[in-house]
């Protein structure tokens, strides 16, 4: 009879319906494995997050997809063990808000994710070939979109495709293939082959691969960079869009100013209000909703650490209004820092990574702040 009553118990887990989050108050957040049926026919579950607001009826969708972390060997395997769908809650959290269901999906091999990583990129880093990868990670977003527009509180027929970095290409390589009920793209960032700061493998490859997407899209796409991204810097993000336009497709491009000292992470790390009126404009163009709807309480105010130098007070800012309790901030005496906003499943493991990132940098380093409160000394 115990087992009896587990097993009923563990069925009533799996059905019950998503929850409302104490820390979102109006919108629902549901964490679950997405069956996705593959381009070969074989079906594989990927991680995926979900937030929407708490009441009834179907919203635009938003599907969200990750990047790539710059490393290689078992450090890759490592981070891609650890990534996880909240890495874009800040965006999933600014969609919500205004009335979208948004989905956020690792891809494979990444998180816990099914199926086998298959975007390791072959060739040197001067002959890289992009496209098969790319191609690739586009199965999983195609795959995730036919099932999610089959969701009760999608509307199947005004979807966004929203990629950072890796998925960035991955959403544009989509839009080549022009899917049903995807009325937008935004792309944050698109790019590949980071090498090293300012430095990345085969550009050339990558603006030609700009080029074959653009010449079948026609959903509208708002390409999106900063001034100071250094995995895929400005000048790159323009020839490739420039490749992409000039083979017919419809886009825009539009560059931010810098964020902190790593303009790369203003989608994962950076409030949504740095980049939205960006987007807003595009949604408006597209006749898609930019109206809060579920009004948000402010996060309880943190005083800052004080030295910090001005990148380390920009993602302190940007700690405190991360709308999680799964996050950290490691300092030292001399004003350097190190913050976790996203990624993370728990707050004790934001807190470790927090001090695992700050220690390899700086030596000496304290824990400053867990979740929305400081940490006890």
């Amino acid at each position: 009879m115990r087992r009896l009553g587990c097993a009923i118990a563990l069925l009533v887990l799996l059905l019950s319906p998503a929850a409302a989050d104490p820390v979102l108050p109006g919108l629902v957040r549901q964490d679950r494995m997405l069956p996705i049926t593959l381009a070969d026919g074989s079906q594989v579950k990927l991680e995926t997050m979900i937030v929407r607001p708490d009441r009834p009826g179907r919203f635009p969708l938003v599907l969200l997809v990750h990047g790539t972390i710059r490393a290689t060997g078992e450090a890759l395997r490592s981070a891609m063990a650890r990534e996880t769908p909240a890495s874009l809650l800040n965006p999933a959290v600014a969609f919500a808000q205004r009335g979208y269901a948004v989905a956020s999906i690792m891809r494979r091999g990444f998180g816990r994710s099914e199926g086998r990583f298959a975007e390791t990129l072959s060739g040197s880093c001067d002959d890289r070939d992009y496209l098969a990868v790319v191609r690739i990670a586009a199965e999983d977003v195609t795959g995730a979109l036919t099932a999610l527009r089959g969701e009760p509180w999608a509307d199947s027929d005004r979807v966004l495709l929203f990629g950072h970095s890796t998925g960035g290409l991955a959403v544009t390589a989509v839009a080549s293939t022009n899917p049903e009920g995807v009325v937008g793209v935004l792309n944050f960032e698109g790019g590949h082959g980071s090498a090293g700061p300012d430095r990345v493998c085969s550009p050339d490859h990558l603006v030609a691969d700009a080029g074959v997407f653009g010449s079948t899209a026609r959903i509208p796409a708002l390409w999106v960079y900063s001034e100071n991204d250094h995995h895929m810097p400005l000048a790159l993000g323009h020839r490739m869009f420039d490749a992409y336009v000039a083979s017919g497709a419809p886009a825009q491009l539009q560059v931010l100013p810098p964020y902190g000292v790593e303009g790369h992470a203003m989608v994962p790390m950076g409030p949504a209000g740095f980049w939205w009126p960006a987007v807003e404009s595009f949604l408006n163009q597209l006749r898609l909703p930019t109206s809060v709807l579920v009004e948000l309480p402010p996060p309880a105010p943190i005083p800052a650490p004080m030295p910090l130098n001005a990148a380390c007070a920009d993602y302190f800012d940007s700690y405190v209004k991360a709308w999680t309790d799964a996050k950290a901030y490691a300092w030292n005496r001399d004003g350097h820092c190190s913050s976790v906003t996203a990624a993370q499943r728990t707050v004790g493991e934001a807190k470790n990574e927090a001090m695992r990132q700050c220690v390899a940098a700086w030596k000496e380093c304290s824990l400053y702040a867990a979740g929305q409160a400081l940490a006890p000394d």
